[in-house]
């Protein structure tokens, strides 16, 4: 993330991809999100699903590591270059968002990041908020996860 006034809508932002193991799903379904079709592969079959499914919540920590690692990697490129590196976050919140189809053991999501909007902090004028359209897209293309983000960048004129 650049500051705010670098920031323009329409920017597009590759996060990364991630392969959904079966034991990771199980895993963080046992300690998150203990229901039978994300830690059972037997109950999971007999399930509307078909078969283990990735709990929604694991595909969202998952865009929030990459999205902040590649945070981190724009901030890096920034050090490289001796530039001054803006302070990002937090996030007051998020909206709308949609699992759209499961993920299952094996597949590999693709995320993305768009910038939707943004406009000043009305109440801390050292403060941007950006707005990002934030996606996930299944090894077949298939959109199968979304929702609108947003995040406090800093200002480099307040």
């Amino acid at each position: 993330m650049n500051f705010f006034e670098d920031v323009d809508i329409g920017d597009k932002t590759a996060l990364g991809s991630h392969t959904f193991l079966a034991e990771e799903i199980i895993a963080f379904a046992r300690t998150w999100d203990p229901q039978p079709f994300h830690v059972d592969p037997v109950a999971a079959a007999r399930s509307q699903f078909g078969g283990l499914a990735a709990s929604g919540w694991h595909t969202a920590a998952i865009w929030a590591r990459l999205r902040a690692q590649a945070i981190g990697r724009t901030h890096e490129t920034l050090r490289a270059r001796g530039e001054r590196v803006p302070r990002v976050g937090p996030s007051p919140g998020f909206k709308d968002m949609k699992w759209l189809k499961p993920v299952y053991a094996g597949d590999t999501l693709t995320y993305e990041s768009e910038i939707a909007a943004k406009k000043p902090s009305a109440s801390r004028p050292e403060w941007g908020l950006v707005f990002t359209h934030e996606r996930g897209s299944n090894q077949y293309g298939r959109l199968v996860f979304e929702f609108t983000n947003c995040v406090f960048v800093e200002r480099l004129e307040a």
